[in-house]
């Protein structure tokens, strides 16, 4: 990658110029595109951020970012009014975009504002929509540098981390919500957007909240309630359920001030390295090697990995939504006592 990387540089948008960042669709991508956003800033990039409403509180959430456009577009279809609208908006306030999704309909706003520098990746056919284009990697490499790589920077910073910042009022105010006090309490997030192949069973999680000294608060969107509370009637008394009952900002600071959070591979386990709160992260049909939460105080569940474990797992990692083999045995063989093990 470093040499697509190089032909960036001659490029590269010049100090104190205007960049528009069009963020890609799923919370987890989002946090890992923190580093590249701290490596335009660094060098003197004004950065707005153009993202979906579900995700643009994560950009809000990086002290770089000084403003932030929420997209109203919708899962699939092209939205081309929708799009012309904005780009005829924003027409004339950006020299650069960087785009981070692949895809063509993400590369088209900028294209239709006419901004003169569009960096991003080659996909979906997109090539005269760009004016500086890196190849897709064949092998899939972390996230946090596929996304660094557009800045064209091939040292890039010391610190290649995702970070997120919440002011310590909002924290408390979030607390004081929900009668909570800091490091009072654990963070459960059992659901995971790709699908149930990602997910450590519900039975599991209710029985490690069971084993806990501290309650468990249960986060999730409104799509995981019925799953939250699932694991709730079966860990009774232990388990503060909080799906679909709070806003992602809201979210972030119950995980910025918990005890620890478990989680499987999925969005908040982003969050949670970010803010760097001690974690337990578990993989199963996915690998910690494309996306691993990027935390030394996170510790990585993968039995892939585990010498002790047999049969073997050749078949993870998949990379499926639903197990094809039908038996989840990657995720359903960690055990609750497992976990509370990694917690320390």
């Amino acid at each position: 990658m470093a040499g697509a990387t190089d032909r960036l540089k001659s490029g590269q948008a010049g100090p104190k110029s205007a960049s528009l960042i069009v963020a890609p669709q799923w919370i987890g991508d989002a946090v890992m595109t923190e580093p590249l956003l701290r490596r335009l800033h660094a060098r003197g990039e004004k950065l707005t951020v153009g993202a979906l409403p579900w995700v643009a509180p994560v950009y809000r959430a990086m002290p770089q970012v000084s403003e932030v456009i929420e997209f109203p577009f919708q899962h699939g279809g092209l939205q081309f009014k929708a799009r012309r609208s904005i780009a005829r908006q924003v027409q004339g306030r950006f020299d650069s975009a960087y785009v981070l999704p692949n895809s063509l309909k993400s590369a088209l706003l900028p294209f239709l504002a006419s901004i003169p520098r569009r960096v991003g990746y080659l996909g979906e056919a997109r090539v005269g929509l760009l004016t500086h284009r890196l190849k897709n990697p064949k092998n899939k490499p972390p996230m946090v540098a596929f996304y660094s790589a557009l800045s064209g920077d091939g040292d890039g910073l010391e610190n290649d981390r995702p970070q997120l910042r919440i002011d310590a009022a909002q924290v408390a105010a979030v607390l004081a919500k929900h009668k909570l006090a800091q490091g009072a309490y654990f963070v459960f997030a059992p659901g995971a957007e790709f699908g149930s192949s990602k997910r450590w069973p519900a039975s599991h999680y209710a029985q490690l909240a069971l084993l806990l000294d501290r309650p468990a608060v249960l986060l999730g969107s409104g799509k995981e309630a019925a799953l939250c509370d699932e694991i709730a009637a079966a860990a009774p008394g232990k388990c503060i359920d909080l799906a679909g009952k709070t806003s992602l900002a809201e979210a972030f600071a119950l995980i910025a001030a918990a005890k620890a959070v478990i989680s499987n591979d999925s969005g908040l386990m982003h969050v949670a390295a970010a803010f760097g709160v001690a974690q337990v992260a578990l993989f199963g049909s996915s690998s910690p090697l494309h996306t691993p939460p990027l935390n030394d105080r996170a510790r990585v569940l993968w039995l892939k990995e585990d010498p002790a474990y047999l049969p073997p797992l050749d078949c993870s990692p998949c990379f499926e939504r639903e197990c094809p083999l039908g038996h989840h045995r990657c995720l359903r063989d960690l055990s609750p006592q497992q976990v509370l093990g990694a917690l320390g």
